[in-house]
């Protein structure tokens, strides 16, 4: 029996790790090796320029300008999410007190579960066709619609370069609070009531029980929703494209511009080895934001 135990583990993992092999290792390490050649697309054999497709990329402004953006994705983003969402389960799951010992959200936290949870069914193209109805820049789009109404004269959000991040931001925000809303909620549910009842029993008031009682519990939870979050930052690419105001191209004059979406515009004028050298840049980044994140935020297990 123990002769037959590594054949069939060996045989069992087989299939999974050349699948990853073919469609993960090896396509990075391609990428890796494009973005050494002067590759257009077309060429069997690219021409090997070694790290110049590098040195092209550190000295465009487009790229310092993109990563200035993911530095403000990187904190707003996750930090007002997070917020929000365990803002919002909170009041769901643990605001509206306690009946017969068991922690209950506020009136009507069911169909609140819903309507939160509603914007992230939607595909991303369809969120940001909706946005682009409002933010119009006339009094027919919602936003300016309320604000000509108020007396305000409409502003271009998506026109305006101080504000057009901002504003494709809050749409990455809107649609996101839902999906955490819902794991927090499950991090919650798992918190046994007896901690509730206990720190009840101790005069904990709600501000108490959010801070002292469900933060510290759900930490691990937080930690892994900033790290998706920190991700989806440097993903951010889908809303830059509907959004922005000349094409997709990270408009007006690239300030919602980001690395995603500066590959993208490399590879369609087949840029191809300068393309694959962004997504170097991006694989790596994101890769340090990962780990350095699960390391600063480390901390010791609660255990209840």
């Amino acid at each position: 029996m123990r002769h037959g135990k590594y054949p069939f583990v060996a045989g069992f993992l087989f299939l999974p790790v050349l699948l990853y092999v073919t469609f993960v290792i090896y396509p990075t390490l391609r990428t890796f090796y494009i973005s050494m050649t002067a590759w257009r697309g077309f060429s069997v054999a690219p021409k090997w320029i070694g790290f110049d497709n590098y040195k092209q990329l550190f000295d465009d402004d487009r790229f310092w300008q993109a990563i200035k953006h993911h530095l403000e994705l990187l904190v707003a983003l996750p930090l007002i999410t997070i917020a929000v969402a365990l803002f919002f389960a909170f009041l769901l799951n643990v605001g509206g007190g306690s009946k017969g010992g068991v922690r209950t959200g506020v009136w009507g936290s069911k169909f609140y579960r819903v309507v939160f949870f509603l914007p992230q069914v939607l595909a991303i193209a369809i969120v940001g066709v909706m946005f682009q109805t409002v933010y119009r820049p006339d009094n027919t789009g919602l936003v300016n619609g309320v604000l000509t109404k108020l007396g305000f004269d409409p502003v271009a959000l998506l026109v305006n370069k101080n504000t057009a991040l901002w504003a494709i931001m809050f749409v990455a925000i809107w649609q996101a609070i839902g999906f955490y809303v819902v794991l927090f909620s499950a991090g919650m549910a798992s918190i046994p009531a007896e901690i509730y009842e206990a720190a009840e029993l101790d005069g904990a008031s709600r501000f108490s029980l959010f801070f002292r009682v469900t933060l510290p519990l759900l930490w691990d939870t937080i930690q892994v929703a900033w790290v998706y979050l920190g991700i989806a930052a440097f993903d951010f690419f889908a809303l830059v494209n509907v959004l922005a105001q000349d094409g997709g191209y990270g408009g007006p004059d690239g300030a919602t511009t980001t690395l995603a979406t500066e590959l993208y515009y490399a590879a369609s004028k087949s840029k191809l080895g300068y393309a694959s050298a962004i997504g170097v840049v991006l694989f790596f980044l994101t890769l340090t934001f990962a780990a350095l994140t699960l390391r600063v935020t480390k901390r010791e297990t609660i255990e209840y």
